[in-house]
């Protein structure tokens, strides 16, 4: 930031609480907001609280294009957190990178990206689709069918999960895609196809409310999950509670944090959720990773000084934080977080019982450049 008489550190909130991601980026936005209010609640940075400066652009693309070109021109911010789908980080990113600001992007993604502009905290495709593609042909069976939400994130991800189900042994029996945010109508379609393939389970890369939508006509159909579940990047706590835990027990979710992990850090993070939010109220990777990349931020604020992007993002790659989660760090080569990945099996409280895990960080490769089609990923952690 440029020497200014600001008292505070100003910075940007860009996620929607409405639209087509409303629940996971309501998410994304209590879990930045809790981070935040704790920060300036033991004293700031430096001696200085966090302005947020927060705006809500209702999962329309456009909105966030100019509510990010507002944050940086008119609000004098130059960090922003924000976005979820791809569509929408890809939006704002020239804005981001034409005013070199810094943005913290706290959603699973399908990888393939660098920006010297962006902190990725959360997975990318090696960190989540490698380990499941394992699970679910040795848990379930070799015959998978994929569906997905018609963009770029879906369409990358089931890219690379029909690599890895075939360099393994298995087959892809279908793969259709729906509309995103498409009526009932269009994912009913979807379940009727799976039906008539017949396979041993289904991978999903439907997000939003269609996932809602999908997640329903899945359960009305009758398949026994148990059996032939959906598997998923992305259904995680806070949406099985509003599509309903007795429609999701038996589905699979493969992702870095769950609020079922055990640690002393999580259970400070899912209490101090709840007292601020509700007792009914759930943690996810979605709150998560926004919860842990607001403290990451001001570890590396702390050290820099300045909210200039270049010597911050340097300083971001050199931090360690015990988060909820784990131990997170960055990979100063590709500006993506160090993640522990787990597998968890939906309950009917709607929790997870998490029967797989990684022993240890897993470096993130947004390129797979380095990844390996064909190894056995499950040997890598301890099944439970």
């Amino acid at each position: 930031m440029k020497d200014t008489p600001n008292k505070t550190w100003r910075v940007g909130v860009l996620f929607s609480r409405s639209g087509v991601s409303g629940v996971t980026e309501t998410e994304h936005f209590l879990g930045t907001a809790l981070a935040i209010e704790e920060i300036n609640r033991s004293g700031g940075i430096l001696g200085r609280q966090i302005e947020p400066v927060c705006y809500d652009p209702g999962g329309e693309t456009d909105a966030y294009r100019v509510l990010a070109r507002r944050l940086l021109t008119e609000d004098g911010v130059e960090v922003v957190f924000g976005c979820s789908l791809s569509a929408s980080r890809k939006a704002v990113l020239p804005i981001i990178e034409r005013h070199n600001a810094l943005l913290w992007y706290p959603s699973i993604y399908e990888g393939f990206e660098y920006s010297e502009n962006v902190v990725y905290t959360a997975a990318t495709l090696n960190q989540n689709v490698f380990a499941l593609a394992d699970f679910l042909i040795q848990e379930y069976g070799p015959r998978i069918f994929i569906v997905g939400s018609d963009y770029i994130y879906p369409r990358e991800s089931n890219r690379v999960m029909r690599d890895l189900i075939e360099a393994k042994g298995g087959v892809i029996v279908g793969e259709l895609y729906a509309p995103l945010d498409g009526d009932q109508d269009a994912h009913d379609r979807l379940i009727e196809e799976i039906a008539r393939a017949a396979p041993d389970g289904v991978f999903s890369t439907v997000v939003g409310r269609g996932a809602e939508r999908l997640y329903d006509s899945y359960a009305a159909a009758g398949f026994d999950r148990s059996r032939r579940p959906i598997a998923s990047l992305t259904m995680s706590e806070g949406q099985i509670r509003k599509i309903g835990p007795e429609k999701c027990d038996g589905h699979v979710l493969a992702a870095h944090y769950f609020q079922a992990l055990d640690g002393d850090d999580n259970a400070r993070f899912v209490s101090a959720f709840r007292e601020r939010f509700g007792p009914e109220q759930v943690t996810s990777m979605w709150s998560e990773t926004a919860y842990a990349q607001v403290h990451l931020f001001g570890l590396a604020l702390a050290r820099a000084g300045v909210l200039d992007a270049e010597p911050l993002g340097r300083s971001v790659m050199r931090q360690r934080f015990d988060a909820p989660e784990g131990e997170l760090g960055f990979d100063a080569e590709n500006r993506h977080a160090w993640l522990t990945p787990g597998i968890g099996i939906a309950r009917r409280d709607g929790q997870f019982d998490i029967v797989w895990r990684a022993r240890r960080p897993v470096r993130p490769d947004p390129y797979l450049a380095s990844s390996r089609f064909e190894t056995n990923w499950l040997e890598e952690g301890i099944r439970r």
